[in-house]
Protein backbone atom coordinates (compact mmCIF):
# COMPACT_ATOMS: atom_id res chain seq x y z
CA UNK A 1 0.00 0.00 0.00
CA UNK A 2 1.42 3.12 -0.99
CA UNK A 3 1.62 6.33 1.51
CA UNK A 4 -1.45 8.09 2.35
CA UNK A 5 -2.79 11.39 0.63
CA UNK A 6 -2.34 14.32 3.37
CA UNK A 7 -6.03 15.37 4.91
CA UNK A 8 -7.81 18.68 4.18
CA UNK A 9 -7.09 19.18 7.78
CA UNK A 10 -3.46 18.14 7.87
CA UNK A 11 -2.58 20.04 4.74
CA UNK A 12 -3.79 23.30 6.17
CA UNK A 13 -2.10 23.02 9.20
CA UNK A 14 1.05 22.74 7.40
CA UNK A 15 0.19 25.41 5.23
CA UNK A 16 -0.05 28.21 8.39
CA UNK A 17 2.88 26.52 9.91
CA UNK A 18 4.50 27.61 6.37
CA UNK A 19 2.78 30.84 6.37
CA UNK A 20 4.07 32.06 9.75
CA UNK A 21 7.48 31.29 8.69
CA UNK A 22 8.60 32.31 11.99
CA UNK A 23 12.58 31.27 13.60
CA UNK A 24 12.93 28.75 16.12
CA UNK A 25 14.95 29.77 18.97
CA UNK A 26 18.39 27.55 19.67
CA UNK A 27 15.91 26.70 22.44
CA UNK A 28 13.65 24.97 20.56
CA UNK A 29 14.86 21.17 19.93
CA UNK A 30 11.47 20.27 18.46
CA UNK A 31 8.76 22.38 16.78
CA UNK A 32 5.47 22.29 14.75
CA UNK A 33 4.18 19.03 13.91
CA UNK A 34 4.23 16.39 16.70
CA UNK A 35 2.00 16.05 19.70
CA UNK A 36 4.13 18.60 21.47
CA UNK A 37 6.71 20.97 21.30
CA UNK A 38 10.48 20.32 23.21
CA UNK A 39 12.18 22.98 24.12
CA UNK A 40 15.65 22.59 25.62
CA UNK A 41 16.43 24.66 28.45
CA UNK A 42 19.39 24.46 31.56
CA UNK A 43 19.91 21.28 33.47
CA UNK A 44 18.95 17.46 31.79
CA UNK A 45 14.95 17.60 30.98
CA UNK A 46 13.03 19.29 28.68
CA UNK A 47 10.55 21.18 28.84
CA UNK A 48 7.29 20.31 26.46
CA UNK A 49 4.58 22.31 25.54
CA UNK A 50 1.14 22.01 23.75
CA UNK A 51 -2.14 23.30 23.48
CA UNK A 52 -5.40 22.05 23.06
CA UNK A 53 -8.86 23.55 21.66
CA UNK A 54 -12.27 22.28 22.60
CA UNK A 55 -14.88 23.76 20.45
CA UNK A 56 -19.23 23.54 21.49
CA UNK A 57 -20.21 21.76 18.74
CA UNK A 58 -17.65 20.23 17.47
CA UNK A 59 -15.56 18.56 20.15
CA UNK A 60 -18.61 18.40 22.82
CA UNK A 61 -22.43 18.57 22.79
CA UNK A 62 -23.83 20.50 25.68
CA UNK A 63 -26.72 17.80 25.19
CA UNK A 64 -24.48 15.34 26.09
CA UNK A 65 -22.74 15.94 28.72
CA UNK A 66 -22.33 17.93 31.84
CA UNK A 67 -20.53 21.04 32.35
CA UNK A 68 -18.22 18.81 34.70
CA UNK A 69 -17.06 16.50 32.08
CA UNK A 70 -16.83 19.14 29.66
CA UNK A 71 -14.26 20.65 31.68
CA UNK A 72 -12.52 17.17 32.59
CA UNK A 73 -12.71 16.09 29.14
CA UNK A 74 -11.01 19.76 27.66
CA UNK A 75 -8.40 18.82 30.34
CA UNK A 76 -7.40 15.29 29.65
CA UNK A 77 -7.34 15.63 25.92
CA UNK A 78 -4.78 18.68 26.65
CA UNK A 79 -2.56 16.22 28.85
CA UNK A 80 -2.67 13.49 26.50
CA UNK A 81 -0.63 15.07 24.37
CA UNK A 82 2.03 15.25 26.81
CA UNK A 83 1.63 10.97 27.72
CA UNK A 84 2.54 11.03 24.01
CA UNK A 85 5.89 12.41 24.70
CA UNK A 86 6.12 10.32 28.15
CA UNK A 87 6.14 13.90 29.52
CA UNK A 88 5.54 14.41 32.84
CA UNK A 89 3.02 17.11 33.98
CA UNK A 90 3.67 20.23 35.37
CA UNK A 91 0.87 22.65 35.02
CA UNK A 92 -1.80 24.21 32.82
CA UNK A 93 -3.51 27.22 31.37
CA UNK A 94 -6.80 27.45 30.42
CA UNK A 95 -8.27 29.97 28.40
CA UNK A 96 -12.39 30.20 28.23
CA UNK A 97 -14.67 32.18 25.56
CA UNK A 98 -18.17 31.33 26.68
CA UNK A 99 -21.55 32.53 25.50
CA UNK A 100 -23.79 35.29 28.10
CA UNK A 101 -26.38 32.07 29.07
CA UNK A 102 -23.02 30.59 30.94
CA UNK A 103 -23.74 31.81 34.46
CA UNK A 104 -21.02 31.40 37.31
CA UNK A 105 -22.62 28.30 38.40
CA UNK A 106 -21.96 26.55 35.01
CA UNK A 107 -18.22 27.90 34.86
CA UNK A 108 -18.12 26.89 38.44
CA UNK A 109 -18.92 22.94 37.68
CA UNK A 110 -16.96 23.29 34.42
CA UNK A 111 -13.77 24.19 36.28
CA UNK A 112 -15.01 21.41 39.31
CA UNK A 113 -14.26 18.81 36.42
CA UNK A 114 -11.04 20.58 35.23
CA UNK A 115 -9.76 20.46 38.76
CA UNK A 116 -10.86 16.71 38.89
CA UNK A 117 -8.99 16.12 35.98
CA UNK A 118 -5.25 18.07 37.09
CA UNK A 119 -5.54 16.49 40.51
CA UNK A 120 -5.78 12.86 39.27
CA UNK A 121 -2.44 14.08 37.28
CA UNK A 122 -0.49 15.91 40.09
CA UNK A 123 -0.43 18.52 37.38
CA UNK A 124 -1.43 22.45 38.81
CA UNK A 125 -3.14 25.39 37.06
CA UNK A 126 -1.09 28.44 36.23
CA UNK A 127 -3.13 30.79 34.82
CA UNK A 128 -5.55 31.49 31.74
CA UNK A 129 -7.94 33.81 30.41
CA UNK A 130 -11.40 34.41 29.90
CA UNK A 131 -13.66 35.86 27.35
CA UNK A 132 -16.84 36.22 26.07
CA UNK A 133 -17.75 35.03 23.61
CA UNK A 134 -21.50 34.97 21.42
CA UNK A 135 -21.26 31.15 20.92
CA UNK A 136 -20.49 28.70 21.00
CA UNK A 137 -18.31 28.00 23.92
CA UNK A 138 -14.69 27.40 23.50
CA UNK A 139 -11.84 25.94 25.53
CA UNK A 140 -8.36 25.95 24.96
CA UNK A 141 -6.23 24.41 27.43
CA UNK A 142 -1.98 24.64 27.11
CA UNK A 143 -0.31 21.95 28.70
CA UNK A 144 3.40 22.42 30.16
CA UNK A 145 5.42 18.98 30.97
CA UNK A 146 8.72 18.15 31.89
CA UNK A 147 11.11 14.96 30.07
CA UNK A 148 14.44 13.44 30.38
CA UNK A 149 13.74 11.87 27.00
CA UNK A 150 10.97 12.94 25.42
CA UNK A 151 9.34 9.98 22.64
CA UNK A 152 8.67 11.79 19.20
CA UNK A 153 6.37 10.07 16.18
CA UNK A 154 9.87 9.99 14.73
CA UNK A 155 11.74 7.13 15.43
CA UNK A 156 10.20 3.90 15.14
CA UNK A 157 12.19 1.78 12.83
CA UNK A 158 11.75 -2.01 10.63
CA UNK A 159 11.18 -4.39 12.98
CA UNK A 160 9.99 -2.69 15.84
CA UNK A 161 6.52 -4.22 17.61
CA UNK A 162 3.51 -1.89 18.07
CA UNK A 163 1.91 -2.08 20.81
CA UNK A 164 -1.75 0.27 21.91
CA UNK A 165 -2.62 0.48 26.23
CA UNK A 166 -5.87 -0.08 26.62
CA UNK A 167 -9.44 -0.90 24.48
CA UNK A 168 -10.27 0.85 22.14
CA UNK A 169 -13.79 2.13 20.68
CA UNK A 170 -15.71 3.17 23.56
CA UNK A 171 -15.93 7.08 23.60
CA UNK A 172 -17.00 6.55 19.36
CA UNK A 173 -19.68 3.95 20.38
CA UNK A 174 -20.67 6.67 22.32
CA UNK A 175 -21.19 9.21 20.66
CA UNK A 176 -22.66 7.01 17.86
CA UNK A 177 -25.48 6.15 20.53
CA UNK A 178 -26.15 10.18 21.01
CA UNK A 179 -25.73 11.14 17.36
CA UNK A 180 -28.68 8.25 16.96
CA UNK A 181 -30.99 9.87 19.98
CA UNK A 182 -30.28 7.06 22.14
CA UNK A 183 -28.88 6.69 25.52
CA UNK A 184 -25.29 5.06 25.32
CA UNK A 185 -23.97 1.92 27.28
CA UNK A 186 -22.99 3.76 30.80
CA UNK A 187 -19.59 1.83 30.29
CA UNK A 188 -18.74 3.58 26.95
CA UNK A 189 -20.14 6.96 28.21
CA UNK A 190 -17.79 6.75 31.06
CA UNK A 191 -15.21 6.28 28.26
CA UNK A 192 -16.12 9.50 26.27
CA UNK A 193 -16.34 11.82 29.39
CA UNK A 194 -13.79 10.66 31.74
CA UNK A 195 -10.54 9.35 29.21
CA UNK A 196 -7.21 8.59 31.49
CA UNK A 197 -4.45 10.07 29.47
CA UNK A 198 -1.92 7.96 29.83
CA UNK A 199 0.35 9.84 31.24
CA UNK A 200 2.23 7.74 34.30
CA UNK A 201 1.79 4.50 31.94
CA UNK A 202 3.70 6.15 29.00
CA UNK A 203 6.65 7.23 31.66
CA UNK A 204 6.88 3.63 32.97
CA UNK A 205 6.52 1.78 29.85
CA UNK A 206 9.80 3.89 28.28
CA UNK A 207 11.61 3.30 31.59
CA UNK A 208 10.64 -0.35 31.46
CA UNK A 209 11.17 -1.35 27.22
CA UNK A 210 12.86 0.85 24.14
CA UNK A 211 10.16 2.61 22.96
CA UNK A 212 11.66 4.29 19.46
CA UNK A 213 8.30 6.56 18.86
CA UNK A 214 4.92 7.20 20.20
CA UNK A 215 1.70 8.87 19.50
CA UNK A 216 -1.71 9.61 21.46
CA UNK A 217 -5.15 7.76 19.69
CA UNK A 218 -7.16 11.17 19.67
CA UNK A 219 -7.76 10.35 15.85
CA UNK A 220 -8.37 7.27 16.08
CA UNK A 221 -5.99 4.56 15.18
CA UNK A 222 -6.13 4.02 11.14
CA UNK A 223 -5.18 8.01 11.17
CA UNK A 224 -2.50 8.24 13.73
CA UNK A 225 -0.72 5.69 12.90
CA UNK A 226 -0.33 6.85 9.26
CA UNK A 227 0.64 10.05 10.99
CA UNK A 228 3.68 8.04 12.98
CA UNK A 229 4.34 6.21 9.87
CA UNK A 230 4.67 9.40 7.98
CA UNK A 231 6.64 11.07 10.46
CA UNK A 232 9.01 7.85 10.58
CA UNK A 233 9.12 7.00 7.71
CA UNK A 234 8.58 3.40 7.50
CA UNK A 235 5.41 1.18 7.07
CA UNK A 236 2.95 0.02 9.80
CA UNK A 237 1.68 -3.35 9.35
CA UNK A 238 -1.56 -3.77 11.54
CA UNK A 239 -3.21 -7.37 12.26
CA UNK A 240 -6.75 -6.27 12.55
CA UNK A 241 -7.79 -9.20 14.70
CA UNK A 242 -5.33 -8.19 17.16
CA UNK A 243 -6.93 -4.75 17.47
CA UNK A 244 -8.35 -4.39 21.42
CA UNK A 245 -11.97 -3.32 21.02
CA UNK A 246 -13.98 -2.18 23.74
CA UNK A 247 -15.93 -5.30 25.42
CA UNK A 248 -19.05 -3.57 23.92
CA UNK A 249 -18.12 -3.81 20.83
CA UNK A 250 -16.87 -7.77 21.18
CA UNK A 251 -20.00 -9.30 20.54
CA UNK A 252 -20.58 -7.60 17.49
CA UNK A 253 -21.91 -9.57 14.63
CA UNK A 254 -20.37 -7.76 12.08
CA UNK A 255 -16.75 -7.55 13.00
CA UNK A 256 -15.40 -5.30 10.15
CA UNK A 257 -17.81 -2.59 11.58
CA UNK A 258 -16.79 -3.24 14.80
CA UNK A 259 -12.95 -2.80 13.89
CA UNK A 260 -13.98 1.10 11.89
CA UNK A 261 -15.27 1.97 15.11
CA UNK A 262 -12.46 0.88 16.91
CA UNK A 263 -10.22 2.30 14.72
CA UNK A 264 -12.05 5.19 13.32
CA UNK A 265 -14.03 7.13 15.57
CA UNK A 266 -10.74 8.47 17.91
CA UNK A 267 -11.30 10.17 21.29
CA UNK A 268 -9.82 7.21 23.03
CA UNK A 269 -6.84 9.02 24.49
CA UNK A 270 -4.64 5.57 24.38
CA UNK A 271 -0.87 5.04 23.08
CA UNK A 272 0.09 3.47 19.80
CA UNK A 273 4.01 2.74 20.67
CA UNK A 274 6.79 1.55 18.36
CA UNK A 275 9.12 -1.02 20.53
CA UNK A 276 12.47 -2.90 20.44
CA UNK A 277 10.81 -6.59 19.18
CA UNK A 278 11.65 -9.39 21.94
CA UNK A 279 8.83 -9.01 24.57
CA UNK A 280 7.95 -11.76 25.83
CA UNK A 281 4.72 -12.89 26.60
CA UNK A 282 5.31 -13.13 30.40
CA UNK A 283 7.55 -10.02 30.67
CA UNK A 284 4.42 -8.31 28.75
CA UNK A 285 1.74 -9.46 31.32
CA UNK A 286 3.94 -8.78 34.31
CA UNK A 287 4.38 -4.62 32.91
CA UNK A 288 0.89 -4.05 32.25
CA UNK A 289 0.12 -5.69 35.35
CA UNK A 290 2.76 -2.97 36.97
CA UNK A 291 1.10 0.10 35.20
CA UNK A 292 -2.22 -1.11 35.21
CA UNK A 293 -3.92 -1.10 32.10
CA UNK A 294 -3.42 -3.50 29.26
CA UNK A 295 -0.96 -3.75 26.57
CA UNK A 296 -1.78 -5.23 22.89
CA UNK A 297 0.83 -6.26 20.18
CA UNK A 298 -1.01 -5.21 17.01
CA UNK A 299 1.63 -5.42 14.53
CA UNK A 300 5.17 -4.68 13.24
CA UNK A 301 7.23 -1.68 11.76
CA UNK A 302 8.63 -2.57 8.21
CA UNK A 303 10.36 -0.84 5.40
CA UNK A 304 8.28 1.55 3.38
CA UNK A 305 6.00 4.07 4.02
CA UNK A 306 1.88 4.18 4.70
CA UNK A 307 -0.30 1.74 6.77
CA UNK A 308 -0.92 -2.09 5.80
CA UNK A 309 -3.98 -4.05 7.34
CA UNK A 310 -3.67 -7.39 7.57
CA UNK A 311 -6.30 -10.40 8.54
CA UNK A 312 -5.35 -14.07 10.39
CA UNK A 313 -3.43 -15.89 7.30
CA UNK A 314 -1.33 -12.28 6.52
CA UNK A 315 -4.14 -11.34 3.61
CA UNK A 316 -4.06 -7.47 2.53
CA UNK A 317 -7.57 -6.14 3.84
CA UNK A 318 -8.60 -3.30 2.54
CA UNK A 319 -8.44 -0.04 5.22
CA UNK A 320 -11.29 0.71 8.35
CA UNK A 321 -12.32 4.26 8.29
CA UNK A 322 -9.96 6.55 8.98
CA UNK A 323 -9.92 9.10 12.01
CA UNK A 324 -11.55 12.70 12.42
CA UNK A 325 -10.80 15.38 10.55
CA UNK A 326 -11.98 18.85 10.76
CA UNK A 327 -11.89 19.72 7.21
CA UNK A 328 -13.27 16.27 6.02
CA UNK A 329 -14.73 17.02 2.46
CA UNK A 330 -12.93 19.40 1.11
CA UNK A 331 -10.65 18.92 -2.20
CA UNK A 332 -7.27 17.40 -1.39
CA UNK A 333 -4.08 18.28 -3.04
Amino acid sequence: MGAMRESPEFQRIRSLVQAVNAPLAREVALGPGDDAAILSLSGSEFMVVSTDLSVEGVHFRREWLSWEAIGFRAVAAALSDLAAMAARPVGVLVSLAVPPELDARTLDEMAGGMGACLREQEAALLGGDLSRSPGPAMIDVTVVGAADNPVERAGAVPGDDLWVTGRLGGAALAARAWSGGLEPDPAVRRAFECPRPRTREARGLCAAVDVHAMIDLSDGLAADAAHMAAASGVRMVLEAERVPLHAALESWAQAEVALAVATGGGEDYELLAAVAPGMEVGAVRKLAGELGVELTRIGTVEAGSGVEWVGARGEVLEAPASGFDHFAGEETV
